[in-house]
C-alpha cells in the first residue's frame, strides 16, 4: 500500500495515511481521461440549435406568378429554401447528444486522475476542513499556501462555512464526495482531501 502524508490547514505535516495502490497508485490511461471528457461535454450540451422548415415560416399562400409566359423558372411557393425568408432543408433540430459510457471507464479514468495527482505530489490529505468562520480572504490565503489558490476540495460533509467561504474563489471549488467527476478533477491543478474522503473514494472506487 502507498503512504500519504496528513497535515492540517497551515500545511505542517500531522501524520500519515496508507491508501489502496488500485486506486491511488494505478498506471495512468490519457485515453481514458479522453473518453470521459468527451462524454461529459456531450451530457452538457444544449441540443436547442434549431431552423424553421417550408411548413413554418411565413407566406406563401399564393402562387407567386402565373405558371407559364414570363420566361422565369415556375415556381410554387415563396416559402421554398430558395426563395429569402423561405424555409431551411434539413436544418438542425433539437436533440440530446447524451450517450452511455460504461461504467468500469468511468472509474478507471477517476482512479487514473488519483493516480496521476499522488504521482505528481499534488494530492494534499488533511486531518479535517473544519474553518471557524466563513471567511473568503483567510480561506484564500489557506488554498493558497496549501496548493497555490488553484484546488478541487473534495469533502464528506456538509461545511457550511468552507462552502461559503471558497465559493467566491475562481480558481477553488468545493464538491461532496458524491459529484467527484473527471473534468473537475484534471481541471483543478491541486485535489485536497480529508481523511474520511479518502477511505470514501477507495469504497466507491474498488466495488
Amino acid at each position: 500500500m502507498a503512504t500519504l502524508p496528513v497535515y492540517d490547514l497551515s500545511k505542517t505535516e500531522v501524520g500519515s495515511i496508507d491508501v489502496q495502490d488500485s486506486v491511488f497508485a494505478v498506471e495512468v490511461n490519457r485515453h481514458l481521461f479522453y473518453e470521459v471528457i468527451k462524454w461529459q461535454l456531450a451530457k452538457r450540451r444544449k441540443g436547442t440549435a434549431k431552423t424553421k422548415g417550408r411548413s413554418e415560416v411565413r407566406g406563401g399562400g399564393a402562387k407567386p406568378y402565373r405558371q407559364k409566359g414570363t420566361g422565369r423558372a415556375r415556381q410554387g411557393s415563396r416559402r421554398a429554401p430558395n426563395h429569402v425568408g423561405g424555409g431551411t432543408v434539413h436544418g438542425p433540430q433539437p436533440r440530446s447528444y447524451d450517450y452511455s459510457l460504461n461504467k468500469k471507464v468511468r472509474k478507471g479514468a477517476i482512479r487514473s486522475a488519483l493516480s496521476l495527482r499522488a504521482s505528481q505530489q499534488k494530492l494534499i490529505v488533511l486531518r479535517d476542513l473544519d474553518l471557524e468562520s466563513a471567511k473568503t480572504k483567510a480561506a484564500a490565503q489557506i488554498f493558497q499556501n496549501l496548493a497555490g489558490g488553484n484546488a478541487l476540495i473534495i469533502d464528506t460533509v456538509q461545511n457550511r462555512n468552507l462552502e461559503l467561504s471558497v465559493r467566491n474563489l475562481p480558481k477553488v471549488k468545493l464538491l461532496d464526495v458524491d459529484g467527484v467527476n473527471l473534468f473537475d478533477l484534471l481541471k483543478h491543478e491541486y485535489l485536497v482531501v480529508t481523511e474520511p474522503t479518502v477511505r470514501k473514494l477507495e469504497g466507491a472506487l474498488t466495488k
